[in-house]
């Protein structure tokens, strides 16, 4: 069987975190992780393509805000099977729905460069409110900015039908996030 490890990036996630302003994602390094059981074994994956376009300001949290396209189609599991399966109307439908979506607009502060983003996950069309931790940590001239949040995949409909039993693949998904953010310049404005 091995037909599905497991469906998510919830972003996410399926989702990224926020950037300083004047910031760009440095691509090469950064990523979007997840992780979940299969038959009670753990698998974990990537998705390979993702926009983040962020404004974060750690001393204007209120005017801050961020938004993460993953690209579903660019789900890697280390399978092609298994991704073509995921892309597949059960799973992500990644034809309907080909990017999952994160956006917010609150933050907190909570202390030792932790924060807290809310905002809405939108995945295959079902779009649910969802706060995640992350940290902010300078290297050099470069910031990382790192996280992740639990999800539930069933929320957003993903693995239907006989794939919906959690016997088989848990419902219990995380997603981790790394960005890297360099200094923009001029012409990435």
């Amino acid at each position: 069987m091995n037909k599905l490890f497991f469906p998510l990036l919830f972003a996410g996630s399926l989702m990224a975190a926020p950037v300083l302003a004047a910031q760009q994602v440095d691509m090469s390094k950064s990523e979007i992780r997840f992780s979940a059981k299969q038959m009670n074994v753990a698998a974990e994956g990537r998705f390979r393509k993702f926009v983040a376009k962020v404004n974060f300001d750690p001393a204007n949290l209120a005017q801050s805000s961020v938004s993460v396209d993953v690209d579903i189609a660019s789900i890697d599991i280390g399978s092609r099977e298994n991704e073509t399966e995921l892309k597949s109307r059960a799973w992500f439908n990644a034809s309907a729905f080909p990017q999952a979506r994160f956006s917010a607009s609150q933050f907190k502060a909570k202390g030792n460069n932790q924060y807290e983003a809310s905002g809405k996950l939108s995945i295959k069309g079902i779009s649910r409110d969802i706060t995640f931790p992350f940290s902010l940590q300078q290297s050099g001239t470069q910031q990382i900015v790192s996280g992740s949040v639990p999800l539930k995949r069933l929320a957003f409909n993903v693995g239907e039908g006989a794939w919906s039993d959690t016997e088989t693949v848990a419902d219990d998904v995380t997603v981790k996030f790394r960005l890297t953010l360099q200094p923009q310049t001029a012409t990435s404005k």
